[in-house]
C-alpha cells in the first residue's frame, strides 16, 4: 500500500534516531496521526527548538545562553575539582548520582586516530587553558573504560603540570560499558573508588 508522502517523510526522519528501525518509525508515527493539531505543532516546535540549542562557552553542556546552569552555579563556580567526561549523557549521568558538586568538561569523544580523532578536534589545547585558568587543582578522569578511553586520559595527564592530582574513575562500571547507562549507585561507587594516575 503506499501511504502520503508527508507520512512518509515523518517515518524517514524518525528511522535516523539510534534503535529506530522502519516499522517502529512507521508505528510512532502512525500514532502521532492521532494526536491532535496542537500538540503536534508543540512537538514539532521543540524539535524545531533543538537547532537553537547553544554549548556552554565553559564545558560544553547544552544551555540556552552562553553559559549552562553547572557553570552558573556559585558553589560550584569556585570549586577547584574538574570532573573530565566523553559526552553530555555521561555529565548527566554522573549529576543524577547527586554525589559530585565540583565543575564537568565534556570532551565530545575520545582520541580515536584510525577515525581521525586528534587532540584539535577534541580541543584538548582549550581543556588546558581551562585548567590554568580557572586555577583547578583535582582533575578526575570519568572517560569510559576502552583501548581509546585509556589513550584519552594518558594524553590529558601527560599535557597537564604535575602539580594537578589526576584521578581515574573507579572501575565499578564494566570494561566498554558506557556511563549512560550505569545506575547511580554504581556511578557513586566509582568516583569514591577513583585512582590515582
Amino acid at each position: 500500500m503506499e501511504l502520503p508522502e508527508k507520512l512518509l517523510k515523518t517515518v524517514k526522519q524518525f528511522s535516523r534516531l539510534p534503535g529506530v528501525g522502519e516499522k517502529t518509525a512507521l508505528r510512532q508515527s502512525l500514532i502521532m496521526t492521532k494526536w491532535n493539531k496542537e500538540d503536534l505543532i508543540a512537538f514539532a516546535e521543540s524539535i524545531k527548538g533543538l537547532a537553537d540549542l547553544n554549548h556552554c562557552e565553559k564545558c560544553g553542556m547544552f544551555c540556552d545562553d552562553r553559559l549552562c546552569k553547572i557553570c552558573m552555579d556559585y558553589n560550584r563556580s569556585s570549586s577547584k575539582t574538574l570532573c573530565i567526561v566523553e559526552s553530555v549523557t555521561d555529565c548527566l549521568a554522573i549529576e543524577r548520582s547527586g554525589n559530585f558538586r565540583g565543575k564537568f568538561h565534556i570532551l565530545f569523544g575520545v582520541l580515536n586516530p584510525l577515525m581521525g580523532i586528534g587532540p584539535d578536534e577534541l580541543k584538548l589545547d582549550r581543556l588546558i587553558d581551562r585548567v590554568r585558568e580557572e586555577e583547578i587543582e583535582e582533575l578526575i578522569l570519568a572517560v569510559n573504560p576502552s583501548v581509546e578511553g585509556d589513550a584519552t586520559c594518558s594524553y590529558i595527564k601527560q599535557m597537564l603540570p604535575a602539580s594537578i592530582s589526576v584521578d581515574r574513575i573507579g572501575f565499578g562500571i564494566p570494561m566498554g560499558g558506557s556511563l549512560e547507562f550505569v545506575d547511580s549507585l554504581t556511578i557513586t561507587k566509582a568516583l569514591e573508588n577513583r585512582r590515582h594516575l
